[in-house]
């Protein structure tokens, strides 16, 4: 198992996890799946495992309060799986600190790619712990500096008014991509393109509950809303 990504994966219909994790052990991961929300926080506090996929609607601990014990403790990243694409749940688990969704029922060759594209992202090495920071987008190096907002590209470290600022890898890069180019103006699109790594169109609210996430951390004026157009960082 040490040479391969381990995945939790949350999901109490029998059929749909076990058919899930055949084809995720198919496709080359090891995969723990559990049938409930308590069994699973327990399942990755003993595994670490390095990506979590978390049904919304399990007993137990639901998936939405699990995805938020989990970033109580972990920025590894997490995919909510929704039986519904227009459903309120899909906005929680974002706004809970997951990373994507991905909506049931759902193609076992979307479902990989989408992992392999958050793993791309993240670099799956640590747990998810680190960035990949390959994938990271140029910032130009050094200190960057927006009013109170310091923005350390190398140690990848975020300070407010001197006090540390705890991003995902997800906000992170969201924020470096920001800082890359400050007054520009970046649609939802080119953000799921550069940071979510979408090479097909995908669900920009995925992008408006990360921004707004950014923001309660970084301050609300800091990335500006451009209506029709996108949003883009107040140089």
């Amino acid at each position: 198992m040490a040479d391969q990504t381990h995945v939790l994966f949350v999901e109490d219909d029998d059929v749909i996890r076990e058919a899930t994790q055949l084809a995720l052990e198919r496709d080359g991961f090891a995969v723990t799946a559990m049938p409930d929300g308590l069994s699973g926080l327990e399942a990755f506090r003993a595994d670490r495992p390095d990506i979590a996929l978390l049904d919304v609607m399990v007993p137990g601990l639901d998936g939405v309060s699990l995805c938020r014990r989990i970033r109580d403790e972990s920025t590894v990243p997490v995919i909510m799986l929704s039986a519904r694409a227009d459903s309120i749940d899909v906005v929680l688990g974002l706004e809970a600190g997951a990373d994507d969704y991905v909506t049931k029922p759902f193609d076992g060759a979307v479902l990989v790619a989408r992992i392999r594209a958050v793993l791309r992202r993240f670099g799956h090495a640590s747990g998810g712990d680190r960035m990949d920071d390959s994938a990271a987008p140029a910032a130009g190096g050094g200190l960057l500096t927006f009013g109170e907002l310091e923005i350390d590209t190398e140690g990848m470290e975020v300070r407010r008014a001197g006090e540390t600022v705890a991003l995902t890898p997800t906000e992170m890069r969201l924020l470096l991509e920001f800082s890359s180019a400050p007054g520009t103006v970046l649609s939802r699109d080119k953000l799921l393109e550069r940071v979510w790594d979408y090479g097909w169109g995908g669900d920009t609210r995925v992008v408006d509950v990360h921004v707004q996430r950014l923001r309660t951390k970084i301050g609300q004026d800091r990335i500006e809303t451009v209506r029709g157009f996108g949003y883009k960082l107040k140089a």
